[in-house]
């Protein structure tokens, strides 16, 4: 017991001498994230050819290898984790921006009702209005309309933020009803073809929302980024912010049209994901100093997160899949108990 004790507490010391590591030098830890990105990437262009060797996976890569494999790699999988990538960079930085803007961590676009009112638009647009474009473009109006009722009705952020989460949690099961009632009141193929959109999945993305997202974060992430030291100041109090010199109401503004978008493409390309955006920023926080905040660190887990879901919904019951909303439900559910029993909701980041 004794020998067993000493080796928990040492793998704990140098547990936490890493994590200090880190802290002191962000951008070698965001390197870190990214690499591990890397690895996850190229496991799920791995896994399922262990025949072709990785020799044979890095060749068919830079078109050297087998026509099939290059085909398999560059169709099916190079494209499915891109949309996993993005969109989950997405979810990761839209997270971060909303709860640092109402300094509470429960404060994701899950939570507060973005993600069912960008559902419940990208699904008016397949069992009412199919366009080839309205998918994304919907969605984003749907996270903008739950965005515009929860902040508007709440009179803006309250008492940190608890009043918007409240009402974001009554817009979002209003959205979530009406998704419900278009999906009872349309035919069998229209409810097949949106069902993706209900649970969250990266098979068979369309190429136009993959597209509508890449450019949504070459905008949204440089942006977000120089809204960060605005919001790490409003983090201490509205009053120290305002004799700062910060402008609370045009940080705020542009803070959720940056979360709004973020989160309208990205459930546009791959449905409802929940816990990503609580689950990403909260992991970055653990490698970032506390003054700070990070929307690249978020958004390299997100995408970390989101890939690692993806591959798991693929492999744990193969060849049956399981859709990643469904892993990321299951994994993050237990976490946000765990987050409501240990902090109170008025607790700011």
């Amino acid at each position: 017991m004794p020998v067993r004790t000493h080796l928990l507490f040492g793998t704990q010391h140098r547990t936490f001498s890493l994590l200090r590591y880190l802290k002191a030098r962000p951008w070698l830890s965001l390197l870190s994230v990214v690499a591990l990105l890397l690895l996850v990437s190229f496991y799920a262009l791995y896994v399922g050819n262990e025949a072709d060797g990785v020799v044979g996976v890095l060749l068919a890569l830079v078109g050297q290898g087998d026509e099939f494999l290059s085909f398999l790699l560059f169709e099916l999988r190079v494209p499915r984790i891109l949309a996993a990538v993005i969109a989950g960079a997405g979810l990761g930085a839209g997270g971060c921006l909303l709860q640092t803007m109402a300094r509470n961590r429960l404060a994701t676009p899950n939570i507060v009702g973005l993600d069912n009112g960008a559902t419940a638009f990208a699904i008016a647009s397949i069992v009412a209005i199919p366009l080839s474009l309205a998918t994304p473009l919907l969605a984003l109006m749907g996270a903008a309309t739950a965005a515009a009722l929860a902040f508007g009705l709440s009179g803006g952020m309250g008492s940190k933020g608890y009043r918007f989460i409240v009402m974001g949690v009554g817009i979002g099961a209003v959205f979530g009803a009406v998704t419900n009632f278009m999906l009872a009141r349309t035919d069998m193929d229209s409810a097949n073809a949106a069902y993706p959109w209900t649970v969250g999945s990266l098979n068979a993305r369309p190429e136009e929302a993959v597209w509508w997202m890449f450019f949504c974060l070459v905008i949204c992430l440089p942006l977000g980024a120089w809204l960060t030291r605005s919001l790490n100041i409003m983090r201490l109090s509205d009053e120290v912010a305002i004799s700062l010199g910060i402008s609370m109401r045009l940080t705020r503004w542009m803070t959720m049209v940056v979360t709004v978008c973020l989160t309208g493409f990205a459930v546009a390309l791959t449905g409802p994901v929940g816990m990503i955006a609580l689950v990403a920023p909260e992991a970055a926080r653990h490698i970032v100093p506390a003054d700070r905040v990070s929307i690249w660190h978020a958004a390299a887990f997100g995408s970390l997160f989101l890939l690692l879901a993806d591959v798991v919904g693929q492999r744990l019951w193969a060849p049956i899949e399981i859709p990643v909303g469904l892993i990321t439900a299951v994994v993050g559910s237990p976490y946000l108990i765990w987050l409501l029993l240990r902090r109170q909701p008025q607790q700011a980041i």
